[in-house]
């Protein structure tokens, strides 16, 4: 179901000249989207109150992995169809890679919380994080914005492309698909404790690299401070306090999420975000150098 792999050199940097050009498709055609839908589907027909926490279990489990396969082979019957053709072969890998991950979205979504507007702040953080932003002060929202950049480093940057170059695309495919079920699902309520137990904890398994390859990355622009923070906080959760550690001590502030966890030190204010930002910038910068070395050497194996 791949190209060959000398060719997912071409697609790799073709993807990643689209993201930084345009950034995020539109809904309509956003594959990411149509994954999403599906999973909401799935929670709608399966996830019922009368079933038991096992069943719950059982079929937040079936839905995932209904939905890898499907995807997986949808994929496929395209790529039979358009299989004589390489320049045909290489745009769809390009429209579906570009998808898996965001890059000036990122970015984008960020940047908007670079305000001092407490209402515009407000509402641009509420965009990214899940946690209720109603009654943050500016200081809290503002340690929520770069969390969430550090963690979505990992989540949205690294864990795609690393998994691409891996795997190929149905490796960042799979990765994806994951990812949103966790985002959809993963939480430690009444309604998706169980339902929501396998795709939060397939997430886990997979971010297991990603999340310590990027705070690895991030490390480089302040090695001594961040494995600080690292060593500190790092396994407050199992993957996302890595980078969001890793972040911090670069960055020397701290973060709070109110009930969860904090960072020692100040938290940011509005120039820090800005900072993250530049750190950002430089640190997916520094990734895909990495990756793609990283992709020569697997061509290099494998052939």
């Amino acid at each position: 179901m791949q190209i060959p792999t000398f060719d997912r050199i071409i697609v790799l940097a073709f993807a990643l000249l689209v993201d930084l050009i345009f950034g995020e498709y539109p809904s309509l055609i956003h594959p990411v989207v149509y994954m999403g839908f599906v999973g909401k589907f799935f929670d709608k027909k399966f996830n019922q109150r009368s079933k038991s926490k096992v069943m719950k279990f059982a079929l937040g489990s079936l839905a995932e992995i209904i939905e890898i396969f499907s995807w997986l082979l949808v994929t496929l019957f395209i790529y039979r169809l358009i299989k004589f053709n390489w320049i045909l072969k290489c745009l769809f890998e390009v429209f579906l890679l570009k998808a898996m991950f965001s890059i000036r979205g990122l970015y984008e979504h960020v940047n908007k919380c670079c305000t001092e507007d407490e209402n515009e702040l407000r509402h641009a953080v509420s965009m990214i994080v899940s946690r209720d932003t109603s009654s943050l002060d500016k200081a809290h929202l503002y340690s929520a914005a770069i969390e969430s950049l550090s963690e979505n480093t990992s989540d949205s940057i690294t864990g795609p492309l690393l998994y691409y170059v891996l795997f190929g695309l149905p490796g960042a495919m799979i990765y994806r698909i994951v990812n949103t079920y966790d985002a959809l699902f993963g939480y430690r309520n009444e309604r998706y404790e169980w339902f929501g137990k396998f795709p939060a904890r397939f997430d886990d398994v997979l971010n297991l690299l990603p999340a310590r390859l990027t705070a690895i990355v991030i490390s480089f622009f302040d090695f001594s401070k961040s494995w600080e923070y690292i060593k500190k906080y790092g396994r407050i959760k199992i993957n996302a306090t890595y980078p969001m550690s890793a972040f911090a001590g670069v960055l020397n502030v701290g973060f709070e999420k109110i009930g969860y966890y904090k960072f020692g030190g100040k938290l940011p204010d509005v120039k820090d975000v800005k900072r993250a930002l530049s750190l950002y910038i430089k640190a997916v910068s520094f990734m895909i150098i990495l990756l793609f070395s990283l992709l020569l050497i697997v061509i290099l194996l494998l052939n």
